[in-house]
C-alpha cells in the first residue's frame, strides 16, 4: 500500500507539474500547482515528516496559490501580446534548456551511489519522539543562531521592499480622519428646499 501510494503521488506532481508549464490558461495553471502542491505534502507524509507536509499546505497552498490565483483572475492581462512576446525569446529558452538538460545528464553519468558512505552530516535520530518536536529541537537548539539570522535579513528584506517601492503622490485626494472626527455636524450638513424645476446650486 506505502509503494502504490508512493507512485501514486509522485506521478500525479510530474504530471500536474507538467501540466503547470503548458496549460494555456493561467487559471488552471495555477490550479495545476495546487495538485503539485498537495502530491508533494503526500510524499513528505509518506518520509514522516509530517510538519513539512502541513506547511506545504497551509503555507503554499493556502497563502501563495490562492494568491497566485486572485492576481491572475484580477488583473487584466493581455494575454495574446504575452503569448506573443513568449514566442520571441522561444529560440533563447530552448538554447538555456538544453544547456541545462546536458548539465544534468553531465551530472547523473558520474554519480555514483556509496553503500558505505559515512553518514555524518545526517542528524540524530531521537527516540520516541514526533517529527515537529525533533525539528523544533534542531532549530531552536542546535542551529537557533543561523535561525534567528535568517529571520533579520528575511526582516531587512521586507522593509527593504517596502521603502523601495512606496511613493507619496501629491494628486492623489487623501483622506484625513481627523478632520472627519473633528467636523461639526451643524456646519457639514446645509438644508435646502428648492423650487420645482430650479435644482440646486
Amino acid at each position: 500500500m506505502m509503494t502504490f501510494a508512493f507512485y501514486l503521488f509522485a506521478l500525479s506532481v510530474v504530471i500536474s507539474g507538467f501540466m503547470v508549464v503548458i496549460s494555456r490558461n493561467p487559471v488552471h495553471s495555477v490550479l495545476w500547482l495546487i495538485l503539485a502542491f498537495i502530491s508533494a505534502a503526500g510524499l513528505f507524509v509518506l518520509q514522516g515528516a509530517e510538519f513539512v507536509a502541513m506547511l506545504l499546505v497551509i503555507v503554499y497552498v493556502g497563502a501563495v496559490a490562492v494568491l497566485f490565483l486572485f492576481v491572475v483572475m484580477m488583473l487584466d492581462i493581455d494575454f495574446a501580446a504575452l503569448k506573443g512576446e513568449l514566442a520571441r525569446y522561444l529560440p533563447l529558452g530552448l538554447l538555456i534548456a538544453l544547456v541545462m538538460m546536458a548539465q544534468l545528464g553531465i551530472a547523473f553519468g558520474i554519480w555514483e551511489s556509496a553503500a558505505t558512505a559515512e553518514a555524518a552530516r545526517v542528524a540524530p535520530i531521537v527516540e520516541n519522539t514526533l517529527n515537529t518536536h525533533a525539528l523544533g529541537l534542531i532549530l531552536y537548539d542546535r542551529y537557533l543562531l543561523p535561525f534567528q539570522l535568517a529571520g533579520l535579513v528575511l526582516l531587512v528584506a521586507m522593509i527593504g521592499a517596502i521603502l523601495l517601492t512606496l511613493r507619496h503622490r501629491r494628486d492623489i485626494k487623501r483622506q484625513d480622519v481627523l478632520q472627519q472626527m473633528w467636523r461639526d455636524p451643524a456646519k457639514a450638513m446645509r438644508m435646502t428646499n428648492p423650487k420645482p424645476g430650479q435644482g440646486l446650486q
